[in-house]
């Protein structure tokens, strides 16, 4: 069994389920920030779960597909580009992080928020863990779908804005979505709250 589940079956066995969350996209310049919530059956292990950054786009894939199929419950949130500019990133995350945990959590859950703020109004305690992705199975577990949901939906917007390389970069800031921009302008997806879009 991986040190993932290890770190999360050590945690008191109070609670009747564990809960991890996470997003996918607080850096990028354009599309959406994505939220996952996830309560792992950890009586049935996933072989491979990590945070996602440290996976293979074919094995985000293919773990997302096991993770859905075998999971106690998840739900996963997408907060588009006009409410991060009308609420900010971190207002938009939290945002996200409350409404899947409400979605799926019962008052004696236990809920593990990846990095350290906490989002209000949980309906469950939770605690915040820093790397939690890199710590606990379902906050990876997390890590993972949100990353695949929002890669996914990116990729979709590449036929709808095919100026800008979306499915490529998936909205972050590389050079050739920074040219694409200073040539084009802003697309309907944009933060432009964001630097440099703020200061066009």
């Amino acid at each position: 069994m991986s040190a993932l589940y290890l770190h999360d079956l050590s945690l008191p066995q109070g609670p009747r389920r564990l809960i991890g969350t996470d997003e996918a996209g607080r850096g990028a310049l354009a599309g959406p920030v994505v939220v996952a919530a996830v309560a792992l059956d950890y009586s049935a292990p996933i072989p491979g779960i990590n945070d996602s950054k440290k996976l293979t786009p074919i094995h985000r894939e293919r773990l997302f597909e096991l993770i859905t199929a075998s999971a106690l419950a998840y739900r996963i949130v997408e907060i588009d580009a006009a409410w991060i500019d009308a609420h900010n990133i971190l207002q938009a995350t939290l945002k996200g992080m409350r409404e899947a945990v409400c979605a799926i959590a019962a008052r004696g859950d236990l809920c593990l928020i990846d990095g350290n703020q906490m989002p209000p109004g949980l309906p469950c305690p939770a605690n915040c863990l820093i790397r939690g992705d890199s710590l606990s199975a379902c906050v990876a577990a997390a890590s993972i779908l949100a990353k695949v949901h929002r890669d996914r939906l990116m990729a979709g917007y590449d036929p709808q804005f095919p100026l800008y390389g979306f499915a490529k970069h998936k909205g972050y800031g590389t050079a050739a979505h920074l040219q694409a921009i200073s040539d084009h302008g802003p697309c309907p997806i944009h933060r432009r709250s964001f630097a440099p879009l703020s200061s066009l």
